[in-house]
C-alpha cells in the first residue's frame, strides 16, 4: 500500500524560479525512501510540499491518501516531522520543551519514553540552550516521534551527531521501520542512505535523475579491482594508474574479471599485492550521476 504518492510535482518561488520540476515518486508503507542530491537540488523544497507546508504549483501529492496541504487536519496527527533545525525556547529544559510539544498532540508518547528513545533521559533537566548541536538534533527526533507517527519525515537527521549517536539513530530508525513506520529521508551522508534506504531518488537542479533500489542505482556503475602490479610483467587487462604504485581495473562484471585476473596471476606465478575488489559504492554512483546530469 502506498503511503506517499507524488505526481508531476513542480514548485515555483517568486520570480518564477522552479526549485522542483515535474518530480514523481512513491513511498510504500513501512519503507525507507531516501531523497538525495547536491545543495540546491530541490530536496527540501520537495519535502516541504509533501509535508504540507506549501502547496505545489503543479502536480499532486498524497500522504496516507490525503492532500497534505488542503487536508492537513487529517494528515498532521498521523505524521512526524524532523526539520533541518528546530526552534526551541532556549530557557526551557529538555523535559519542558518535550512536554510543551506533547501538549499539541492528540495521543502523544510519555515524555520519558520519547527522551529514552533518543538517549536524552539523562539530559531532561538541562536547558535547551546548554545542549550540544548533536543533542539538539536528538531532541528534534524525539519531538518527531512523540505522536507515534505512521509516516516520519527526516531532514538531515544525523547532522552534527558523533559516530556512536549516528549509529544509535540508525538502530532506532530500523526499529521504527520494523514496526511499519514509513520514512522519507533526506541526507548528505551517502553511507547513511546506503545503510538504511529500501529505495532512493537522486535529484539534480530540481529534477529526479536516478531512482530505484540502492542496488539498481549502484549496479549501473562499474566495480573496481585494485592492486600493486608485479614489475616487468605485462598485465592482461587495461588498468588505470593510481598513487603509491597501485592500479585499478574498472569492470561491469566483477566476478568474471576477478576470475580472469587471478587465473592469469596463478598461471604466471605472480602476486597481486594489496588486492582489493569491490562493487561501486553509492558515493561513486552519486558523483557520476551528478557529473552526467551537469
Amino acid at each position: 500500500m502506498t503511503a506517499i504518492e507524488v505526481r508531476g510535482l513542480t514548485r515555483r518561488y517568486s520570480g518564477g524560479f522552479e526549485a522542483v520540476r515535474n518530480v514523481s515518486f512513491d513511498v510504500e508503507r513501512g519503507e525507507m525512501f531516501a531523497l538525495l542530491g547536491t545543495n540546491g537540488a530541490g530536496k527540501t523544497s520537495t519535502v516541504e510540499v509533501v509535508e504540507g507546508l506549501s502547496r505545489p504549483a503543479e502536480g499532486t501529492v498524497r500522504v496516507l491518501g490525503h492532500d497534505p496541504f488542503s487536508e492537513r487536519r487529517l494528515v498532521r496527527p498521523r505524521v512526524g516531522v524532523m526539520l533541518q533545525e528546530g526552534g526551541f525556547p532556549p530557557d526551557l529544559t529538555v523535559s519542558e520543551a518535550t512536554g510543551m510539544w506533547a501538549g499539541t498532540l492528540t495521543s502523544p508518547r510519555p515524555v520519558d519514553e520519547a527522551l529514552s528513545l533518543v538517549d536524552l533521559t539523562h539530559r531532561a533537566s538541562v536547558r535547551v540552550k546548554q545542549l550540544s548541536g548533536g543533542e539538539r538534533r536528538r531532541l528534534d527526533l524525539a519531538l518527531a516521534l512523540l505522536g507515534k507517527p505512521e509516516v516520519l519525515f527526516l531532514d538531515e537527521p544525523t547532522t552534527g551527531l558523533d559516530p556512536e549517536s549516528r549509529r544509535n539513530t540508525w538502530k532506532l530508525i530500523r526499529a521504527l521501520l520494523l514496526e511499519g513506520v514509513t520514512v522519507l529521508l533526506t541526507t548528505h551522508y551517502l553511507e547513511e542512505a546506503q545503510a538504511l534506504a529500501d529505495r532512493l531518488a537522486i535529484m539534480h537542479r530540481g529534477r529526479i535523475v536516478a531512482q530505484g533500489t540502492v542496488s539498481e542505482v549502484v549496479d549501473a556503475y562499474p566495480a573496481r579491482i585494485s592492486f600493486v602490479p608485479p614489475e616487468g610483467v605485462p598485465l592482461p587487462v587495461v588498468v588505470e594508474a593510481e598513487v603509491s604504485g597501485r592500479v585499478t581495473v574498472r569492470t561491469n562484471n566483477l566476478q568474471e574479471s576477478l576470475h580472469e585476473l587471478l587465473s592469469w596471476a596463478h598461471a604466471n606465478g605472480v602476486v597481486l599485492s594489496g588486492l582489493d575488489a569491490r562493487s561501486a559504492s553509492l558515493e561513486e554512483a552519486f558523483l557520476a550521476i551528478a557529473e552526467e546530469a551537469a
